[in-house]
């Protein structure tokens, strides 16, 4: 048995024939004697609604699905890459095909006689980012063989500006004249002058800037020093100490840290949550389609169970009527032979 034919086949169906049909298959391949396709098949899940209407816009639209992979391969380099242009003109035309390719996806599935919902429509939306932004996805989606949507919001991480504008600024460096933050003499000079060589008053004010430097220090280092003997002083007039936070804003700044941790673990908490309600509600019709699959194959059993005791009956008849027959044959045969005999005397 061609597994890897069967599995296309299967999940090309709407998701409550996937069960019944797959259950076929792998009696068939029991009753072949194919284990491993036997095993294969019965591993196979059934799909969700959203991950199958996903699937039939892969199958049914190839041309725009490809183009929406080579999408998906252009941005996760941008993304890599910190390009910037390519970062904005492929996130712009990421959310229009998304949206296009979802409102596709959804009409698909009513015309194949699917009814879909708001919820599948945005679930539809999820599995088509995360197409874009994981690989592995985007390999099975290109396969149709996607089975139920992420768990939880899947898509490409916001890029820090700064990242991407230090990109670019490597990318393409400013000219430069020389080391930043370092100027020629000769330049100083002319700065100063506004003509080469160096100016008449510039030892002068040198010796005045490292003389008015020294007193600045030496003010600051006895500050210091007044400060460690007579611990709270007045500021030192140099420049304007730093307030210390007060104790409501520690606090404040506190508990706001907490109720962001607690934020993130409530929203861990929803999505685990949501994803075992997505499990269970997926293992119940799963096991809904199974149990009708098997009502459906216990009432021909029982059909074919009557037609064989009805026809039991009418063997039985036959025979009845048959050894009736037989003695009467029998009889007759006696009766015949004590004639010829009396006869024959």
């Amino acid at each position: 048995m061609d597994v890897d034919k069967v599995t296309d086949e299967l999940y090309a169906l709407k998701p409550a024939e996937f069960v019944p049909a797959r259950d076929r298959h792998v009696a068939r391949a029991r009753r072949a004697g194919d284990a491993a396709a036997a095993k294969a098949l019965a591993a196979l899940r059934r799909p969700s609604v959203a991950a199958w209407a996903a699937n039939l816009l892969a199958l049914r639209r190839p041309r725009e699905a490809q183009d929406f992979l080579t999408l998906g391969e252009t941005l996760r380099e941008a993304h890599r890459t910190l390009d910037a242009d390519r970062l904005r003109e492929a996130s712009r035309r990421q959310h229009q095909r998304v949206t296009a390719l979802a409102r596709e996806a959804a009409e698909l599935a009513r015309e194949a006689g699917q009814p879909v919902s708001a919820t599948v429509s945005y679930e539809i939306e999820q599995t088509l980012h995360s197409v874009l932004a994981d690989p592995d996805t985007a390999a099975r989606w290109s396969k149709a063989r996607l089975v139920k949507p992420p768990s939880a919001a899947v898509g490409f991480p916001d890029a820090a500006p700064e990242a991407v504008a230090a990109r670019s600024s490597e990318a393409h460096p400013a000219p430069t004249q020389g080391k930043p933050g370092r100027v020629s003499r000769g330049t100083a000079g002319r700065t100063a002058s506004g003509k080469g060589g160096h100016t008449p008053s510039r030892k002068t004010g040198g010796t005045a800037s490292a003389k008015a430097a020294g007193r600045t220090a030496s003010a600051k280092t006895a500050g210091r020093k007044a400060s460690g003997k007579a611990g709270r002083t007045a500021p030192v007039a140099a420049g304007p100490a730093t307030p210390e936070p007060s104790r409501e804003l520690v606090r404040a700044r506190e508990t706001a840290e907490e109720a962001v941790e607690a934020a993130g673990l409530r929203e861990r908490e929803l999505h685990e949550a949501r994803d075992a309600r997505r499990a269970t509600a997926e293992q119940a019709e799963e096991t809904a389609d199974r149990v009708r699959h098997l009502e459906q194959e216990l009432r021909a059993a029982r059909r074919t169970a009557r037609d064989a005791a009805a026809a039991g009956a009418e063997a039985g008849a036959a025979v009845t009527a048959a050894e009736r027959a037989l003695q009467d044959a029998r009889g007759a045969a006696a009766r015949a032979a004590r004639e010829v005999e009396r006869l024959e005397r």
